[in-house]
């Protein structure tokens, strides 16, 4: 878990990715054959082998906040970068990139009648506006601040979401030696608004297979709303979310592995939210796609929860689809 830290504590907002591109490219340079980025800035990390071209994607970028406003009194008004649940954000603390840290507050009585990021500004300690701009300028986006924790066998952190994902290519391109399929890893940029970063290096690769890693909801906490995923439950294989209906080969290709070495795994029907899958299999004349997920609780807050051993599954799993020659 000490890898799932460093990446977890990277400051990289959407449109931002830089300091997490550079962990990650730190951590895979002896496991790759060739490592690019790409005009967006998508990394792409190449395994040769001499079958299909297989794209792996998992997004780089975590949900945070851009300043937009100084008021003369040095509060700063913001708005989100990827969704946000606004009557959960007062009182939370964020970092800026270069390390300016402030505290979400709100006009409290506006935002008790009318609960919306214009009624929120952060308060970094400055009295003036000019105090405040030698600190932060219009425009620097800012994460949610948070250590993780591990506790119970399950792992506590902001930007699980999706720094697990990440991870989990990192770890499974460590396991790999030499591979029937021809294998992209892609960390991809700017997932939190709109799938962009997918979109262009999907186009660029031009795969004959994609598989998405990413986190998915839960139905297991109390009053949650009805859904078969739960946390300790092994790998999600995705049959489906709002941007996407999984191939059917693809689909049928996981759930086979899984059974076939033991995998724990369940399925997954999301109703709302999307993965890197949506821009992927619409790529150039279309693309097989799927999805595997980790279960994740509290998803987009600075407290989100996973449980280790679907981490492991998810890795156990997509190490042994990279060792299957993939006939799609």
């Amino acid at each position: 878990m000490k890898l799932l830290e460093k990446l977890v504590c990277c400051n990289s907002v959407s449109g931002n990715e830089k300091e997490i591109r550079e962990c990650i490219i730190n951590e895979i340079e002896p496991y790759a054959d060739e490592i690019k980025m790409d005009a967006l800035g998508n990394l792409i990390v190449h395994k040769k082998g001499a079958g299909k071209r297989v794209m792996y994607a998992a997004h780089m970028d975590e949900i945070g906040v851009i300043a937009t406003f100084i008021d003369e009194n040095g509060f700063i008004r913001f708005a989100n970068v990827g969704g946000l649940n606004v009557r959960n954000l007062v009182n939370l603390k964020v970092v800026f990139t270069n390390g300016t840290v402030g505290v979400i507050g709100s006009e409290e009585e506006e935002f008790k009648k009318h609960p919306s990021i214009s009624k929120l500004y952060i308060d970094i300690g400055a009295d003036s506006r000019d105090e405040a701009e030698k600190k932060v300028c219009i425009g620097d986006t800012a994460m949610f601040l948070g250590d993780m924790h591990i506790t119970g066998g399950r792992v506590v952190s902001k930007a699980l979401d999706n720094r697990v994902g990440c991870y989990i290519l990192i770890e499974t391109l460590k396991r790999l030696k030499s591979v029937p399929n021809d294998l992209y890893f892609v960390f991809t940029v700017q997932e939190e608004v709109g799938l962009r970063g997918a979109r262009t290096s999907a186009f660029g690769i031009d795969p004959d297979m994609g598989i998405s890693v990413d986190v998915t909801d839960t139905g297991d906490t109390p009053e949650a709303e009805a859904m078969a995923v739960k946390l300790g439950k092994g790998a999600a294989i995705k049959v489906k979310d709002s941007s996407i209906l999984c191939h059917s080969d693809v689909r049928t290709l996981m759930i086979e592995t899984a059974k076939k070495n033991k995998i724990p795994y369940q399925l997954e029907v999301l109703t709302a939210g999307g993965t890197d899958a949506g821009a992927i299999h619409t790529t150039r004349a279309g693309v097989p796609t799927g999805g595997l997920s980790v279960p994740v609780r509290y998803i987009h807050s600075p407290s989100e929860m996973a449980d280790i051993g679907d981490i492991n599954a998810c890795i156990d799993l997509l190490e042994a689809i990279c060792n299957t020659r993939i006939q799609i």
